[in-house]
């Protein structure tokens, strides 16, 4: 039987971040330009939060905030889920779906080094279900 591999193997490294000052309309302008939906939040090089595009499309259509004047800091998720890179694969993946968190912060020594979204896990998952492929 193979051990898990650990959550690093899967993640996305350097992940692009944004700044606590900088607009959501800036915001959802990196995210569509990288297709990408999570953004870390970052203040003075530390990790503060995280804000997902759906956060985006929530503040304006209900709280009717202007993207253009409100700052990522003032609706950025300030609670992550955040593990170490060495954590194993399967306790991100559950504890991801058990609380339906659509990201996981990977930290070590107190700084972002990874990224692990649910499209990270569809390819690990794609990964395990190959081994299960007849050959």
């Amino acid at each position: 039987m193979k051990s898990i591999p650990p959550i690093q193997k899967f993640m996305t490294t350097t992940p692009l971040t944004i700044k606590k000052s900088a607009t959501l309309e800036e915001a959802y302008k990196v995210m569509k330009a990288n297709n990408i939906r999570h953004l870390p939040v970052l203040e003075n090089d530390t990790l503060i939060g995280i804000i997902s595009e759906r956060d985006i499309m929530v503040a304006e259509a209900l709280m009717n905030v202007d993207v253009f004047k409100v700052k990522v800091g003032d609706i950025a998720k300030n609670e992550t889920y955040h593990v170490s890179p060495d954590t194993p694969t399967d306790e991100v993946v559950i504890e991801m779906a058990a609380n339906k968190y659509g990201s996981a912060l990977i930290v070590q020594n107190k700084k972002l080094v990874g990224i692990f979204t649910t499209v990270d896990a569809m390819t690990a998952f794609a990964e395990v279900l190959e081994l299960y492929r007849i050959k």
